[in-house]
């Protein structure tokens, strides 16, 4: 399904679940793939269509054009604001809404889930800051979230390990890390990320 955005068309793709829907959850994508191809986002959409949540995987406008290079935060919140917007709009977010996405998805997440009244935001792969760039810490949007928050982050991620975001959010009783085997594509086990994810929705 394609919706219209004030910077162009986004695609959303979904993943029904067989029965009941018992709630939605919203994923973007990462700046360098496809909400498509993306094996963290496929294997969540999988599993957590298998529980009864919709899963809806959105694509971005400029990932749509064609283009390599990512807009600045602020137009990405404008395209996922107005696909947020039309599919409430539609009915389509049904039950509990949990936003989330990969890395540049998961910071459009934390900066819009209290806006639209998420019960809580799924970040895989946070970029905690540029690598090798510690100094320029992005833990405001995370901990700006306003809602519970699962991070689920590779150990060698060069935008953040799972301590560095343990240390973020410590005193933080409604949000957690889970860390997994691998980088910051979260390529090597997407079944363990799917797994944690699943375990968190069902809590």
């Amino acid at each position: 399904m394609e919706i219209a955005t004030p910077l162009g068309p986004a695609r959303v793709l979904t993943t029904e679940p067989a029965g009941q829907v018992v709630g939605t959850v919203v994923l973007g994508g990462g700046a360098g793939g496809s909400v498509e191809t993306a094996p963290d986002l496929v294997a969540i959409a999988d599993a957590a269509s298998a529980q009864g949540w919709r899963v809806l995987r959105v694509e971005q406008p400029w990932r749509v054009a064609g283009k390599r290079i990512a807009p600045a935060p602020a137009r990405l919140d404008i395209a996922w604001t107005a696909v947020l917007e039309r599919l409430r709009d539609d009915g389509v977010l049904v039950g509990p809404l949990v936003l989330g996405g990969r890395s540049a998805g998961a910071r459009v997440a934390c900066r819009t889930a209290s806006a639209f009244g998420a019960a809580g935001v799924l970040a895989l792969a946070f970029p905690l800051h540029p690598p090798g760039r510690p100094e320029k810490s992005r833990a405001d949007e995370l901990l700006g979230a306003g809602v519970p928050v699962l991070v689920v982050q590779g150990e060698t991620d060069a935008f953040g390990r799972p301590e560095d975001l343990a240390a973020v959010l410590a005193g933080r009783p409604d949000a957690s890390v889970y860390a997994v085997p691998g980088d910051h594509s979260l390529k090597q086990n997407p079944a363990l990320v799917a797994a944690a994810a699943l375990h968190w929705l069902s809590s």
